[in-house]
């Protein structure tokens, strides 16, 4: 069975494939790519069984007809976090709390970098649109950093390209040379939900549906929240 997913998730992807395979399921095998590549790949009709991608592409996949929109089940939150360089090779550890204590906070976090990251996808656009709506686009100009499509914040800060980077918390974790400051504040939070779907041009519909129904399921949480993820409530 192929499937395709956003960067993202492409570790918790990984474990949640290897619990299925244990309760007897199919294996999977995931390609994962940035999430624009990967969504334009799957209209174009490339043959996936499952598409893993945030709720809003998937949707729209849906809507034109690329996945069965029966079946797109959200599986995992995704919180954003900010992180700075840590001039070390320590893998980073996952903060308690937020990185600021309100939006003004990080509204003033962003005017004293000299340079920010963001990613590429949901989440960077989140935040792009977060800066545009406070009125910082012009000041801020080109320190504003997009990370090259596939490329982690978390390099662009170990490599100094960045001093300041916002990124899902579950790609900050465990890389070297960050360190996390925490996820965003409840009053500027940028949270992404992941989803995954049944490609419409699945071999199998009915073994990629119950492939997905095990990622969904409660056995499989104890992986979800492993990965620095936040379950999706019903």
């Amino acid at each position: 069975m192929r499937a395709i997913s956003s960067m993202a998730t492409r570790h918790v992807l990984a474990d949640l494939n290897s619990a299925a395979v244990t309760a007897g399921l199919p294996a999977v095998e995931v390609e994962s790519v940035g999430g624009v590549d990967a969504a334009k790949r799957v209209a174009a009709g490339e043959p996936f069984d499952l598409v893993f991608l945030a709720d809003g592409a998937l949707n729209r996949l849906a809507d034109g007809g690329h996945v069965d929109a029966d079946s797109v089940t959200p599986l995992v939150l995704s919180q954003v976090a900010a992180a700075v360089a840590s001039h070390t090779d320590e893998p980073a550890a996952r903060p308690e709390g937020t990185a600021f204590p309100d939006a003004e906070g990080l509204r003033a976090a962003l005017k004293a970098a000299s340079r920010v990251g963001y990613s590429t996808g949901p989440s960077g656009t989140a935040l792009v649109r977060m800066i545009e709506g406070w009125g910082l686009t012009s000041e801020l100009g080109d320190r504003l950093v997009q990370a090259r499509p596939g490329v982690p914040v978390a390099k662009l800060l170990a490599d100094g390209e960045v001093d300041l980077g916002f990124q899902q918390l579950s790609e900050l974790v465990g890389q070297p040379g960050v360190r996390i400051l925490g996820v965003l504040p409840p009053d500027c939070a940028i949270d992404t939900v992941f989803a995954g779907a049944v490609a419409a041009v699945a071999d199998d519909r009915a073994a990629a549906l119950e492939v997905l129904r095990f990622f969904a399921s409660e056995t499989a949480a104890p992986i979800v929240t492993a990965h620095s993820f936040a379950r999706v409530q019903p």
